[in-house]
């Protein structure tokens, strides 16, 4: 099967799409911790999906990974592991710089170096620039740091016009040293995933080998990638069910406050779980379509996961959008929006463009 970058933007965009929609799910949960929640449903995206996806999709699964170098296994195993560190530390981010601030510094780094240090890792880089194909790679790749560039300044744009005590509110903790520290840290190991792919290609090709569809090869390497990112969280968040006593959440929901069981309803703990399933399902959903993505880029199939942030923040603004997140704002702050978009969507295009240019 020849590339189809045309299709592999595509696919990305879907899983952009996914990604962005997961934390809606969430809002129906009621009455259980964070790290409750999280676990629920990191148990559906980093545990039933890719195994079922895997086991569903793909030819001689088991075969695959048992006939894997223990090499490979280990650092795209090792790789989820680091990914789930910066996906943690993320929260960090917010937390010292605001979601607006945060949220840009933390993509921009995780898309740049998601991007480049595979190609530099594997000495291309050297071929992108001296063909235009490359260049247009490339530029493309800028143009979407840009354009999370322009997010962090429509963010920022929004929280200034917020008052004092609203400021205080979001970002009681503001460290702006600490903070980029936190920041270019977090994005670095949240790149790691990217890194975790590009270690599983010995994984992809015998997945083909064993006759597997090519569109699936990527489906047995987010079995091992997620696998290390769910030690990470499920140790931390075992770990907050510990401090904060929670742990008893999983088998019934506590009621609010003082109220008694017959002042008020409790909820569903059959509504939680499926919430939370639902909420993971999404979540995996966008590595698997973006898969199915990167097996169409061809040579450039590194560039797939600028694709990827790209599209993550075009639709999480647009959810931010229909949930009215941007109600109130200033015309400035509403054409920085408008421009975060048009800057977000003329890089997936610039991207594409680039990767049908090696195609061809």
């Amino acid at each position: 099967m020849g590339a189809n970058p045309i299709w592999g933007v595509l696919l990305s965009w879907l899983g952009g799409v996914a990604s962005a929609s997961f934390y809606v799910p969430f809002r129906k949960v009621r009455g259980w911790s964070w790290e409750t929640y999280w676990l629920v449903a990191g148990v559906m995206s980093w545990i039933v999906a890719p195994w079922l996806a895997a086991g569903l999709l793909t030819v001689h699964f088991f075969d695959v990974l048992h006939a894997a170098p223990a090499s490979t296994l280990f650092w795209t195993y090792s790789f989820g592991v680091l990914w789930g560190v910066g996906g943690l530390t993320f929260g960090l981010t917010v937390r010292y710089l605001g979601m607006s601030l945060g949220m840009a510094l933390a993509m921009g780094n995780c898309a740049v170096f998601g991007t480049l240090v595979p190609p530099l890792f594997h000495g291309q880089f050297h071929q992108l620039l001296s063909q235009r194909s490359g260049t247009v790679t490339l530029a493309g790749v800028g143009v979407c740091a840009l354009g999370i560039l322009l997010a962090g300044t429509a963010g920022i744009s929004k929280e200034n016009e917020l008052s004092s005590e609203e400021k205080k509110a979001s970002v009681s903790e503001f460290n702006l040293r600490l903070g980029l520290a936190v920041g270019v840290f977090a994005g670095i190991l949240s790149a790691c995933f990217a890194f975790g792919l590009d270690a599983g290609n010995p994984i992809k090709a015998l997945s083909v080998a064993y006759g597997s569809n090519p569109v699936w090869q990527g489906l047995p390497v987010l079995v091992v990638l997620l696998a290390g990112g769910f030690t990470t969280n499920f140790i931390w968040c075992i770990a907050l069910n510990l401090r904060n006593r929670s742990y008893g959440e999983y088998v019934q929901i506590p009621l609010a406050g003082n109220a008694s069981s017959s002042s008020r309803t409790r909820p569903s703990l059959f509504g939680n779980y499926f919430f939370c399933a639902l909420a993971g399902g999404l979540w995996y959903m966008q590595f698997f379509f973006y898969t199915m993505g990167e097996s169409q880029m061809g040579r450039y199939k590194f560039s797939s996961w600028t694709l990827l942030m790209s599209s993550i923040i075009i639709f999480s603004t647009l959810w931010g959008i229909v949930l009215k997140e941007w109600r109130g704002v200033s015309l400035r702050t509403n054409a920085l929006v408008l421009l975060t978009l048009l800057t977000l969507v003329g890089s997936t295009v610039i991207v594409g463009y680039g990767n049908y240019l090696a195609a061809k």
